[in-house]
């Protein structure tokens, strides 16, 4: 198989795999090119993939056209639409709830078949590939919340932890999967005093268990969720719903009862954003204020630490990479059933509810496909 590796346009500093893996893939037979300079912002320069066997070709153009399969980090951007190959198999972080109607039009004419890392789960309803990544977004929040507290940034001059007879920052965490365990984690080894809200009490059962009654736990609904940030120094929109567009947890006027130089931090921002207020913002421009109250909403945080960002990517995405490389596409998906549930469109044809309840087509189940 052809198995392509692009420069991220989006700006997004993570592979999809790093140069081991690629040095495997070689020996199995496989061609992998890999676009110049797609690593070299994380120290994986073009040599290291020329000595595992890539061949380095020198422009985006090129690493579409020669790729049967072609695996992102970030989704494709609209740009890209018209370098995508019939019938091309394209794995990334799609979050196609929130892609544009052309873009999704541009999938199905060109026949591509769309893996979602977001999507793809195993038996027991994890989802292998998402996880690492929301294991960093959630510690890397806290790291984010301690920068943005200092006036120098806009924000209230608070230490997460305080000190002896001063007390610490509020963390509220809107959400207690994977991102909000792990952002609970860092909040409490940072010393601050933390309020979880999820609607599934066994989630925050498992918060009480895990973190030993450390973290305030609530029920979350509008009255809560409203109650909850009015104390907050810090929140964390941790929402979500696989495949699907976040809903707006916290409106604008809520946020009006919210401490003025107090931070939003939105995760959820990658699919719509939690907050009605939230809007992408860039690594270059990471923040804005509405009422007095600091948004941080970049995409993809993991992208900030590129380099841990890729091997967690790559320790979990290689061997679908590798099963798709040694069967091809549908011997791989017969065999996978958390490759198949990572389906968005296959061949052209629109599988994952989204694309129903999103953009109006018909969708039909990949099962009756293979």
């Amino acid at each position: 198989m052809n198995i392509g590796i692009p420069v991220e346009m989006s700006g997004d500093n993570r592979l999809a795999l790093t140069p081991e893996s690629v040095a495997i893939l070689k020996e199995t037979g496989n061609n992998i090119f890999v676009e110049s300079k797609a690593g070299e912002k994380i120290h994986f320069f073009d040599e290291k993939f020329e000595k595992a066997g890539a061949k380095i070709v020198f422009s985006h153009e090129e690493v579409f056209g020669r790729a049967n399969l072609l695996v992102k980090a970030e989704k494709l951007a609209e740009e890209e639409a018209d370098l995508i190959q019939e019938e091309q198999i394209i794995m990334a972080f799609h979050h196609l709830a929130v892609c544009s109607p052309s873009m999704i039009q541009k999938l199905i004419e060109k026949k591509v078949t769309i893996i979602g890392y977001e999507l793809i789960e195993d038996e027991e309803g994890n989802l292998p590939v998402l996880y690492p990544t929301s294991e960093i977004a959630g510690q890397m929040s806290i790291q984010i919340a301690a920068e943005y507290l200092k006036i120098i940034r806009g924000g209230r001059g608070i230490v997460l932890g305080g000190i002896p007879g001063v007390p610490p920052a509020v963390i509220v965490i809107i959400g207690a999967g994977t991102v909000g365990r792990n952002a609970c984690m860092a909040a409490l080894g940072a010393g601050a005093q933390v309020i979880v809200l999820d609607k599934d009490i066994e989630k925050l059962r498992e918060i009480e268990r895990l973190f030993q009654k450390r973290a305030i736990t609530s029920i979350a609904n509008k009255k809560s969720i409203e109650r909850a940030i009015s104390l907050a120094d810090v929140v964390i929109g941790a929402v979500l719903i696989k495949g699907e567009k976040s809903p707006h947890v916290i409106t604008k006027q809520m946020l009006k009862k919210m401490k003025k130089g107090s931070l939003i931090i939105d995760l959820s921002i990658d699919q719509g954003g939690c907050v009605e207020t939230s809007r992408p913002t860039t690594p270059q421009s990471p923040v804005y204020k509405v009422h007095g109250i600091t948004h941080y909403c970049i995409p993809n945080i993991p992208s900030c630490v590129g380099w841990t960002g890729t091997l967690a990517l790559d320790n979990v995405l290689y061997p679908y990479v590798e099963l798709l490389s040694e069967l091809g596409l549908e011997k791989a998906l017969q065999k996978s059933y958390a490759l198949r549930k990572g389906v968005y469109i296959y061949r052209g044809i629109p599988i994952h509810p989204v694309l129903k309840n999103v953009f109006g087509y018909a969708v039909k189940n990949i099962e009756s496909l293979l």
